[in-house]
C-alpha cells in the first residue's frame, strides 16, 4: 500500500536543508529548502484512496447487517460527510499562519505542537502510537483468518466436503509474526516502496474479488437479502443487537479513518494555489470514489448473505466454487496484510529507535551498524542489533496479544472507536478554531463543538460495544485453543 492508514513518511525528515540553495534557484526548490513537490489534485486522491480502502472494507457487510438497510448505508454516508469535513478542517493546519507561506508542518503532531502544544501534543502522539499498535494486531489476526480459509478450501475440496476441516489458527498467527520479524528489519520507510506499492494493488484485488462475489450471489439467490432494521432479536438477545449496532460503527469509522496520514499526504503538493485548497479538493473526490466502492462492497455484501453476514466478507461464501477465485483472494489479503503491518509499524520503530539513539548517543548496542559481507552482492547486509532485538520483541508482543484476542471485528470495532474522535474530530476541529481565530461562544465555535461532543458519543458507544464483544467472545472463548 502506498500509504496506509497511520503511515509516516519518515523519508521527508531527512531530507536535506538546502535552503540556501533554494533561494538561488527556487526553480528546484520549495519554500523550506525541499526539493520542490509537485502533487496535485490527483495524485493526493490516489494517496486517500489507496491509504483508506484496505481490510477494513470486509467488515461492512456485518456492519451493514447489525444496523439493517435503512440505518447501515445511512450512518456510512454520515461517516463520509463528517471524515471529509473534518478534514477540510484538518487541512489548514499543513500551515502556520498564512495558507500560502507560513511555516510547514509535516506530520500531524507537528501541527498538534504548533497551533495546540502542551499536553494535546503528547496525548495525540500516545493516541496515534496506541492506534498503530492496534491495528498492527488487527491485521495479525485478519491475515491468519485469511490463511486458514485457503487451507479450509483446499480440505474441503479434497475430502469432497465430508471433512469439517476445523483447525486452529496460532499456528498461522506465528508464521505471520515469523514474516513480520525478518521484514521489519528493513531499515526505514524508504525502503519499502516495493512492499507498500505491491500492498496497494492486493488491497484493490480483494475488495474487487468480494464485490464480483457478492453481485454473483445477489444473481443466484435472485434477490436482495435483509430488512430494513437489521439483524433481529430472536437471532441475539436485546442487549447483543445494541452492543452490535455500536460496534458497527466502530467498524465504519475504521474503514474510513486516514486523518493521521492527512497531514503527510498534503506534504506532497504544490503550490499555488494554497496546499489546503488543493487538500479539500482530493479530499472531496476520494471521498466520493472510497464511498461509492463501499456502499457497493457493503450493501451486496448484505444483500448477499443478510442478517447472516459474516465479519470478514470473504469467508462467507464458504468453500463453494469457485474455490479457485477465493483463494486467489484470500491470498492477495495476506500479501496486503504483510505489508500494511510494516507502513504502520515503522512510525513506531522510528520513534523509539530515534528516542533511544538521543537518549545513550555512545551506546554501540544502538546505535553501531554492523556490515556482514554477502557474496555476489556488493552492498554488505547491515544489521543493528537494538532493531534486531526491538522490532523482533514488538512482532512476538502483537502476535501473542492476537492469539489471545482472535476477534476480528470486535478489535476492528474498538480500532475505529479508539481513534475516530480525537484524530478524526477533535484535533482538526481545534486546530481548526486557532488557525481561524474563531471567537469563543460565537455560532460557528458552539456548531463546532456541538460536532466534537455528538463525535466523542459515537466513539464511546462504539468503543462500549467492542469491549462487551469482546468480553462476551471470551466468555466462550480458551486463550490459544481458537478452533476454526
Amino acid at each position: 500500500m502506498t500509504m496506509e492508514k497511520g503511515s509516516s513518511n519518515n523519508h521527508q525528515q531527512q531530507s536535506f536543508e538546502v535552503s540556501n540553495i533554494a533561494t538561488a534557484d527556487s526553480k528546484f526548490f520549495d519554500d523550506d529548502g525541499r526539493l520542490k513537490r509537485s502533487g496535485n489534485k490527483w495524485t493526493a486522491s490516489a494517496h486517500i484512496i489507496t491509504a483508506v480502502i484496505g481490510s477494513g472494507v470486509l467488515s461492512l457487510a456485518w456492519a451493514i447487517a447489525q444496523l439493517g438497510w435503512i440505518a447501515g448505508p445511512s450512518m456510512m454516508l454520515l461517516f463520509a460527510f463528517i471524515i471529509y469535513y473534518t478534514s477540510t478542517l484538518l487541512s489548514v493546519g499543513y500551515r502556520t499562519g498564512d495558507q500560502l507561506n507560513g511555516k510547514r508542518n509535516y506530520t500531524y503532531t507537528q501541527a498538534v505542537r504548533a497551533y495546540l502544544g502542551g499536553y494535546k501534543v503528547k496525548l495525540c502522539g500516545i493516541i496515534q502510537y496506541v492506534n498503530l499498535f492496534g491495528v498492527a494486531i488487527g491485521y495479525t489476526i485478519a491475515a491468519s483468518i485469511s490463511m486458514m480459509a485457503i487451507k479450509r478450501s483446499n480440505c474441503f475440496h479434497s475430502s469432497g466436503g465430508k471433512n469439517p476441516c476445523h483447525m486452529n489458527g496460532n499456528l498461522y498467527m506465528i508464521s505471520f509474526g515469523i514474516v513480520q520479524i525478518l521484514f521489519s528489519q528493513i531499515p526505514n520507510f524508504d525502503q519499502l516502496w516495493w512492499l507498500s506499492s505491491l500492498a496497494a494493488a492486493m488491497s484493490f484485488t480483494y475488495s474487487t474479488i468480494g464485490l464480483g462475489l457478492g453481485v454473483g450471489k445477489v444473481i443466484e439467490n435472485k434477490g436482495f437479502k435483509g430488512s430494513l432494521t437489521g439483524i433481529t432479536v430472536g437471532t441475539v438477545t436485546q442487549t447483543q443487537k445494541i452492543w452490535r449496532s455500536f460496534q458497527a460503527l466502530g467498524n465504519i469509522a475504521f474503514a474510513y479513518s486516514y486523518s493521521l496520514i492527512l497531514i503527510e499526504i498534503q506534504d506532497t503538493i504544490k503550490s499555488p494555489p494554497s496546499e489546503s485548497k488543493t487538500m479539500n479538493q482530493a479530499t472531496l473526490i476520494s471521498n466520493i470514489i472510497t464511498t461509492f466502492f463501499y456502499m457497493l462492497c457493503g450493501c451486496f455484501g448484505y444483500a448477499a448473505f443478510g442478517d447472516s453476514s459474516p465479519g470478514n466478507l470473504l469467508t462467507g461464501f464458504g468453500f463453494y466454487n469457485p474455490f479457485w477465485l477465493l483463494d486467489i483472494a484470500n491470498a492477495a489479503i495476506v500479501i496486503h496484510l504483510v505489508g500494511a503491518f510494516q507502513v504502520f509499524c515503522q512510525p513506531i520503530y522510528s520513534a523509539v529507535e530515534k528516542t533511544a539513539a538521543k537518549r545513550f548517543p555512545d551506546n554501540d548496542f544502538i546505535n553501531k551498524e554492523i556490515e556482514i559481507p554477502i557474496p555476489g552482492i556488493v552492498s554488505p547486509l547491515k544489521i543493528n542489533l537494538f532493531r534486531l532485538v526491538w522490532r523482533s520483541f514488538f512482532v512476538i508482543v502483537t502476535t501473542i496479544i492476537s492469539m489471545l484476542l482472535p476477534f476480528f471485528n470486535d478489535v476492528v470495532g474498538l480500532i475505529g472507536a479508539f481513534a475516530f474522535w480525537p484524530l478524526t474530530v477533535y484535533f482538526p476541529v481545534e486546530i481548526y478554531i486557532v488557525q481561524k481565530r474563531i471567537p469563543k461562544w460565537s455560532t460557528k465555535w458552539i456548531c463546532l463543538h456541538i460536532l466534537s461532543v455528538a463525535c466523542l458519543m459515537i466513539s464511546l458507544a462504539a468503543g462500549i460495544g467492542s469491549v462487551a464483544g469482546i468480553v462476551t467472545d471470551l466468555g466462550v472463548y480458551k486463550p490459544f485453543h481458537a478452533m476454526y
